[in-house]
This record gives C-alpha cells, sequence and structure tokens, in this order.
C-alpha cells in the first residue's frame, strides 16, 4: 500500500517538474522573442512645440494642406486629440516647462514668462540671470530658475555628455525651457538687431556656422517668416554638427508658433489660414529632410501646442452676457484700507501683479501681528468684491486647506508666488491700471494634440484626455533613459 502511495506521488511530482520546465522555458523564449522585436533607441529626437496650436484650427484648415506635414502626422504617428495641462494659469513658458520636466510648476518653478521678485518688487523674465551676458543680445538670460532636470538635461547625464542638445525658439523663454540646464546650444531670435542670439551661459563665444548664417540671412528676419526662420537655422544646426551620426541619441528642440502676424486688408480668419498653411509646410520640410538624412526608423518626432490661446478681448457686454471689470489695484488699495483700520496704519500690501498680491512680511512681523489670521481676514475681504469667484491664500495652496484647487496648486509655487491669489469669475476681466495688464478669465480649455511619428510608433489614435506631464517620461522610455528628477507621471505608452 504504501509503495502504491509513493508512485503516485512520484508520478504526480514529474508531471509537476514538466509543467515548470515548460513554463519557465515558453518565459524564456518569449523574453528571448521580446528582445529580438525591441524597437532600437532612435538616432535623434525632435520636440515640437508649437504655441497657440488648437486642434480645431487644424482640422478646420485641413484642405489646404500637403500630404508630408499635419496630415502625414496625423495618419501615421501615434496622435492624442485632446490634451492638457495639469494646472491653471498657462502660458507658452510654463507649458514648455512642464512638458520638458513631466511635472507641474509648483515643482518646476516656472510659473509664467514674468513674475514679481520679491526683493525688488519688479517684473523681471523667467529666464533672467545677471550673471550670464549674452551673445548678439542685451539679454542676460539662463536657466537657474528652472528648479528641476528635464528630459534633455537626463539625457546629457546618461550619455556622460556625448549626446548633443540644441534648442531654436523665436522667443527667449521657449528655447531655454526647451535646452534646460546641459544644452550644447539655445539660439532665439533678437527682434531688435535681426540675429540669432544665445547666452554665455552657453557659450563663450558662438559657433562659426550661427554666425555665418545671421550675416547671410541679416534683411530675412521679421515676424512674418518667424516659422520659416526656426526650420532653416535648425537644419543647419544638424548638417553643421554631429546630430544624429553616431550610437548615441541626440535631442533637437524646434518651437514654432501657430498665431499669425496682423497684416491690413486680411480679415482674422484669412490670417489663421495663412499661418497653418505655412506652419504645414514647415512641419513638412523639417520632417522630410530628417527622415531622408537618418531614415523615418531612427527619428522620433514629438510634437505638441502649449495649451495657450491670445485672443482678443470679447464683447460679452454686446451681446448682454454677464461680465465686468476687477481692478486689482484698486481691490489692493482697499485691502491695504480695511487692514490698516484693523491693525493701525500701515503698508500691509506691498505690490500686486496679475491675479496676486505680496503681503509686507517684515512690517507684520515687527508689528508682531499673526499672519495666519492677516491671510485670512484677507482672503474673506477679497470673496466680497464683485468679479470674484475665490481668494485663495498661500496656505490654501500649499497645504492644500479646504479651499484648495488642484490645477491651482499644482501651478502655485512660493518661492515666485503672491501671497494672496484671486480667481476670477469667467468672462470678467482682470485688469490692473498701473501697468496695463490684463486677461479675459476663461476656464475652458483649448484643444491641442500630442503626437508621436517616426522610430517605428505604428498609427494610432486616442480619445480618451491625457496630460502633458507625460511627454518626458513618455520620450524617456523611448530612448531608455531616467525621466525628469521631479517626474511622478507614468509613460502614455
Amino acid at each position: 500500500m504504501f509503495n502504491k502511495m509513493y508512485l503516485e506521488q512520484l508520478e504526480k511530482m514529474k508531471k509537476i517538474n514538466k509543467y515548470i520546465t515548460a513554463t519557465i522555458l515558453t518565459v524564456v523564449s518569449g523574453g528571448a522573442a521580446t528582445a529580438q522585436t525591441m524597437k532600437p533607441t532612435p538616432k535623434l529626437v525632435v520636440n515640437i512645440t508649437i504655441d497657440q496650436l488648437r486642434t480645431d484650427y487644424i482640422e478646420a484648415f485641413s484642405p489646404y494642406y500637403g500630404d508630408d506635414g499635419f496630415k502625414k502626422l496625423f495618419k501615421e504617428g501615434v496622435v492624442y486629440h485632446h490634451a492638457q495641462c495639469t494646472y491653471a494659469p498657462v502660458d507658452r513658458a510654463s507649458s514648455m516647462a512642464s512638458a520638458m520636466t513631466g511635472t507641474a510648476p509648483s515643482n518646476h518653478g516656472i510659473t509664467g514668462r514674468q513674475w514679481l521678485d520679491k526683493e525688488s518688487l519688479v517684473p523681471v523674465d523667467c529666464t533672467y540671470d545677471r550673471n550670464y551676458e549674452g551673445i548678439f543680445t542685451n539679454e542676460r538670460v539662463s536657466p537657474k530658475n528652472l528648479a528641476t532636470s528635464t528630459i534633455n538635461d537626463e539625457l546629457k547625464m546618461a550619455t556622460d555628455g556625448k549626446a548633443l542638445v540644441y534648442s531654436f525658439a523665436f522667443d527667449c523663454d521657449m528655447a531655454v525651457m526647451g535646452g534646460g540646464h546641459a544644452a550644447d546650444g539655445v539660439f532665439w531670435f533678437n527682434r531688435e538687431n535681426g540675429t540669432w542670439c544665445s547666452s554665455k551661459y552657453y557659450y563663450k563665444k558662438p559657433p562659426k556656422w550661427i554666425e555665418t548664417y545671421n550675416i547671410l540671412n541679416v534683411n530675412d528676419f521679421n515676424t512674418f517668416n518667424a516659422n520659416t526662420n526656426v526650420t532653416n537655422v535648425a537644419l543647419l544646426c544638424i548638417n553643421s554638427t554631429e546630430m544624429g551620426m553616431d550610437g548615441v541619441t541626440d535631442m533637437l528642440n524646434v518651437s514654432y508658433i501657430a498665431q499669425p502676424a496682423k497684416r491690413k486688408g486680411i480679415t482674422d480668419k484669412e490670417e489663421l489660414q495663412n499661418t497653418y498653411i505655412q506652419l504645414d509646410r514647415e512641419l513638412e520640410k523639417l520632417t522630410t529632410k530628417l527622415e531622408s538624412k537618418f531614415g523615418k526608423d531612427n527619428v522620433l518626432f514629438v510634437v505638441m501646442g502649449t495649451g495657450c490661446f491670445d485672443e482678443d478681448m470679447a464683447d460679452y457686454a454686446k451681446y448682454r452676457i454677464p461680465s465686468g471689470t476687477f481692478f486689482i489695484n484698486r481691490t489692493a488699495s482697499l485691502l491695504n484700507m480695511y487692514l490698516s483700520a484693523i491693525y493701525g496704519q500701515d503698508k500691509y500690501v506691498e505690490a500686486y501683479f496679475y491675479n496676486q498680491i505680496f503681503l509686507n512680511f517684515k512690517d507684520i512681523e515687527m508689528k508682531r501681528l499673526n499672519m495666519t489670521e492677516i491671510l485670512e481676514r484677507s482672503q474673506a475681504f477679497l470673496i466680497q468684491n464683485a468679479g470674484v469667484k475665490n481668494a485663495f491664500t498661500r496656505k490654501d495652496l500649499l497645504f492644500m486647506g479646504r479651499n484648495g484647487d488642484q490645477r491651482l496648486r499644482n501651478w502655485y509655487n512660493a518661492t515666485t508666488c503672491g501671497d494672496l491669489v484671486v480667481e476670477v469669475i469667467p468672462g470678467w476681466r482682470l485688469f490692473n491700471e498701473d501697468n496695463k495688464q490684463q486677461y479675459l478669465s476663461r476656464e475652458n480649455v483649448f484643444p491641442f494634440p500630442i503626437i508621436f511619428y517616426g522610430a517605428g510608433q505604428q498609427a494610432q489614435e486616442v480619445i480618451i484626455p491625457v496630460t502633458t506631464d507625460r511627454i518626458a517620461p513618455t520620450i524617456a522610455k523611448a530612448i531608455r533613459i531616467r525621466a525628469p528628477n521631479a517626474c511622478a507621471s507614468s509613460p502614455l505608452f
């Protein structure tokens, strides 16, 4: 009996071992198959950011496009139709920084093209750095205010500096945010002297090829052919350097603009149409030339918009739509009077900028007043003003208090933002009579796509909304490097 049971158990063990062996072989062979079909890393990644880009405008003017611009990208690429940013408010500088870092302004620090310097109480550009002189420009520029690493920086570190990284844009902020901290070259257009310029942060002296380009095209720069010049100088960079010529992935960052330059005698629709047709031609020129040089499978193109659109102020009153004007300068003065009535005459409000109010911390501390109490009283006062939807204290936004809004919290950065943030009712205009700053409050987002094309990507359309902070980790996965150091988002594929 014992022997029979033993033999039965032995037979069972043989079957189990046979199953385990088969499973292991399957896994191993599957892994080998995966390894064999794994896509090689592209020789070149081309990030194409188009400021003011809108999906509805792309579609509206599609009958006028060629076959190898927008049509090719939408037909053969992985297309995410509904992209959006994770924070608000959005502008081109913060959007570019977020796409390159894979995180929000609350982490990377670029809350806008400008902010109020808390020491001087003077607005400064997000790229301003007095320590570095300009090349062919009086601007002093560096990426020092970008507080986290970018996908370009991570590529540099992963390749021990061997990867080449260049960035070109018509505007300084887009060029710098696109290049990151470790770029080999960052260039933007100087409207005053008609040259491509840079900063001594990147170069002691400019490369010969950019000097030559400036000399040969000195009379060919204007706002009407901005995108053409971006394409031309980017292609010159490719042909003048060793980009894409070895086994190390390189990165080219190109920024276009989809907003028309004003022309007399042409309607807005005609202006937009001409702008998108011309943009389509630049995309065709850039993609086809790089495909021809390196091969489609060796180049990964990443196309995105910024999620912002500078539209004209709507006249809601004309159509009897509820609207109005919220004056930030008048409100700040009234707030100071209110606090003075409670705590004694003093300058409690130190400054204001766009929708932000900055309190005088030094005087408040010297008076030994409770800052939390002052913030809460100020918040309650602001909410009572006409045109105000909500008001947030820095405590609300830093610690997600009861009045916290996630998008606004993702934007807020204590280093550059005010102590109080006013949210204006949609349809109302915020206006500063002192410096004429203004914007029209809107809750809706402007639709724009994210497209991955080339490098073996199979055509696919994705309708589910996605966010721009997932671009950087997707690129990182495609070129097999780490995502930027503040990126907590997952790749898109």
